[in-house]
């Protein structure tokens, strides 16, 4: 069965990757992982080092550098299973069932462990930032965006404070990323039993108004309750979130790097300014 992921560290956001996952784990019924990954470069190097440092025949210093070495590897090994122990407590208290629950700590870079696993993935939990962001609240860590931009699984962003979304807003503009992400909404149960908001910004043709009302009745026929909305504002971006913060919504849905790359160069990334800037969690869809 697919399953949830939790990415696991020592940052701030990891509490809240705990409440996400938790809720969502509960939404859909699947089992859910917890995943804490030592990356390859926090390890020193391997090796012969004393050509690289010039300590020549001085073997015991020698020596000494890689017991300490040594064992920095094992403490950051035994954090990192304290960090899953106490991750695991948390979102058995938040209401999942333990046997749901397992636990796995890898050696390797993050997204090519995501990568492994991602045939098996059903939905991937982060923080907007990792331990070397953890003082910036709106900062998006180097993990985040490598993942967002690499994997083609649904990647629910957690931020400060998580709280089931008792309203959420899918963002719409009938392109073929948009239609991709309404029909992974219509047919999840991920957001079943909660209000739908169904908004599309900027400038528009009545070919796309005509998208946004046939939207409205694939979700109402998947049986949601939906209520729709244009708005006018060019800044398409802010005008977003201003209709967020307005409606007291608690997740914005979007697709994710629709555009070519080109246009990202030129215009700016949706999903990135999106990253920075949300004050909700945000449900990437690819």
């Amino acid at each position: 069965m697919s399953k949830i992921i939790a990415c696991i560290d020592g940052s701030r956001a990891a509490i809240n990757v705990c409440a996400a996952s938790a809720w969502a784990q509960q939404q859909l019924d699947a089992p859910l992982e917890l995943l804490h990954v030592l990356e390859k470069t926090d390890y020193p190097a391997e090796g012969n080092m004393s050509g690289n440092i010039g300590l020549g025949t001085r073997e015991h210093l020698l020596e000494e550098l890689a017991e300490l070495d040594g064992k920095r590897s094992r403490l950051m090994l035994e954090q990192g299973r304290f960090m899953l122990a106490e991750a695991h407590k948390q979102v058995e208290e938040a209401g999942v069932s333990s046997e749901q629950i397992s636990e796995l700590q890898r050696h390797d870079f993050l997204v090519d462990t995501l990568l492994e696993f991602e045939p098996d993935t059903r939905l991937l939990v982060m923080g907007r930032q990792g331990e070397a962001h953890d003082s910036a609240s709106d900062a998006v860590g180097s993990h985040l965006e490598n993942v967002t931009r690499t994997l083609q699984k649904p990647i629910l962003v957690a931020l400060d404070n998580f709280k089931a979304p008792e309203r959420f807003m899918l963002a719409y503009d009938g392109s073929v990323t948009a239609n991709k992400a309404l029909k992974m909404v219509a047919q999840s149960p991920l957001f079943k039993g909660i209000p739908c908001h169904l908004v599309m910004a900027g400038k528009r043709l009545e070919r796309q108004r005509e998208q946004l009302a046939n939207a409205k009745t694939m979700l109402e026929g998947a049986g949601f309750e939906v209520s729709t909305a244009e708005l006018e504002q060019e800044e398409v971006r802010t005008a977003l979130l201003s209709y967020v913060e307005e409606h007291k919504i608690g997740m914005l849905v979007m697709g994710a790097w629709g555009h070519s790359r080109i246009r990202q160069f030129l215009v700016g990334s949706m999903t990135n300014w999106m990253l920075h800037n949300s004050k909700v969690p945000l449900l990437l869809l690819r």
